[in-house]
C-alpha cells in the first residue's frame, strides 16, 4: 500500500469513526445526567400537573434515558422560569422551560419588563396541549352571564403579566366590559382559591382542562359558572350549556385579529423550550424525544385519568406559528400591545 493509499484508507476510517460517534454523542452525553423541568407557576397547578405527567415518561424516549426532575419557579407570569432557563442553567440540554402560554408572546406584546432574553434565539421543544380559556364566577356573583359584565363591574384574580391578568383588561379595552382585575396571584390554584374564599368575583382565562382536572368539584357542585368561551372556535359540550363564544361580542376586524394573536397561546398552550446555544443534535433529540412522549401510551393513560388533555404541537410548528405572528402588521401588533398593557 502507497503512503497516499494509507492516508487516504486512514481518512476513511477517521470520518467513519468520527459518525459512530456523532451517532453516539447525545446517548452518552445524557447517560446518568439529570434533566431539570422549571415550571413557571408554583405546585398544583395546570402547568405543574402537565410538566410532573411529562417527567414520568421523558426520560425512556430521551437517548440515554437520564433522570427528569420538575423544579418550580413562579414569577413574572413565568419569565423568572424563563430567563432562568435563557441565561443562567447550563445551555447544555439538561434544562427545559415549562412556561405559560403567554411567554411566547411577551416579545410581540411587551406586556412585560424589557426581557433579560432574545425570545426568537429560543428553541422550542413543543406544546403539551391546546386549552379553551374561560371566564368562570362564584354562583353568587353580581354577575351570572357574560352579556352581566357591560352592565356590572366584578373583581377578577389574574396573574401580572398572563392571560389571567390582561385577557380581563384586552376585554375591557376592545369590548367595554367592566372586568377588575386584582393581580399579584402567582398561580391558579391561588386564584381560584380567591373565588373560593369570596375575595374575588371570579377569574378569566382560566383552561377548561385546569377546571376539568384540577377542580372538578366546583363544576359538580355548582360552586362557579362558566359565562364565556374565550375563542373563536366553540367547545360544542360548552355551546350544548349555552356559554357564548367571545368571536360573537367581536364587530371590528381589527380587534377581531388582536383576539386572534393573543387567543393564539391556546394553540401552544403549554409551551416548552430549551435555552439558546443547545447543540442542534441533543436539541433534535429532544424534540423527537418530547413528541413520542405525548403519544407514549402509558403517559396517555396517565393523562386520562388525570382528566388532562392531551394534544401535543411540535417545536417546528410553534416556532413556525410563531414567525407567522411576529410579521402581522404593525398597526394590528401596536393594538395588541396597547390592548393587554398591565401598567
Amino acid at each position: 500500500m502507497t503512503r497516499i493509499s494509507r492516508i487516504m484508507m486512514a481518512s476513511v476510517l477517521l470520518c467513519g469513526s468520527a459518525s459512530i460517534a456523532a451517532a453516539q454523542s447525545v446517548e452518552q452525553f445524557y447517560r446518568g445526567k439529570t434533566v431539570t423541568i422549571i415550571v413557571g407557576s408554583s405546585p398544583g397547578g395546570g402547568y405543574d400537573a402537565y410538566a410532573r405527567l411529562l417527567s414520568r415518561h421523558f426520560s425512556k424516549h430521551i437517548p440515554g434515558a437520564p433522570t427528569v426532575v420538575v423544579s418550580n419557579m413562579p414569577g413574572g407570569g413565568s419569565e423568572v422560569a424563563a430567563g432562568y432557563v435563557a441565561n443562567v442553567a447550563p445551555k447544555d440540554g439538561t434544562y427545559i422551560a415549562a412556561t405559560y402560554s403567554n411567554q411566547p408572546l411577551d416579545s410581540v406584546l411587551e406586556n412585560v419588563p424589557p426581557l433579560p432574553y432574545d425570545p426568537k434565539k429560543l428553541k422550542y421543544l413543543g406544546s403539551a396541549a391546546q386549552d379553551d380559556w374561560l371566564c368562570i364566577v362564584r354562583s353568587n356573583s353580581p354577575v351570572q352571564s357574560f352579556a352581566d359584565v357591560f352592565r356590572t363591574e366584578i373583581v377578577v384574580a389574574g396573574v401580572m403579566n398572563a392571560q389571567t391578568g390582561y385577557v380581563p383588561m384586552m376585554m375591557n379595552r376592545l369590548l367595554g366590559a367592566k372586568f377588575k382585575p386584582i393581580v399579584g396571584y402567582p398561580g391558579s390554584r391561588e386564584q381560584v382559591q380567591a373565588i373560593q374564599t369570596g375575595e374575588v368575583d371570579g377569574m378569566c382565562g382560566l383552561g377548561y382542562t385546569s377546571l376539568k382536572s384540577q377542580y372538578p368539584s366546583m363544576l359538580r357542585n355548582g360552586e362557579v359558572k362558566i359565562i364565556l368561551q374565550e375563542m373563536e372556535k366553540d367547545v360544542p359540550e360548552l355551546t350544548a350549556m349555552g356559554v357564548p363564544i367571545i368571536g360573537g361580542f367581536i364587530k371590528d376586524e381589527v380587534k377581531r385579529r388582536v383576539f386572534e394573536i393573543v387567543n393564539s397561546q391556546q394553540e401552544f398552550n403549554r409551551p416548552y423550550f430549551v435555552g439558546p446555544g443547545v447543540p442542534e443534535d441533543r436539541l433534535t433529540a429532544l424534540r423527537t424525544a418530547f413528541m413520542q412522549a405525548w403519544k407514549d401510551p402509558e403517559l396517555l393513560k396517565e393523562a386520562d385519568k388525570m382528566s388532562l388533555d392531551v394534544m401535543p404541537m411540535s417545536g417546528l410548528d410553534l416556532q413556525a406559528l410563531l414567525e407567522k405572528i411576529y410579521s402581522s402588521p404593525p398597526e394590528v401588533l401596536k393594538l395588541a400591545r396597547e390592548a393587554v398593557d398591565m401598567k
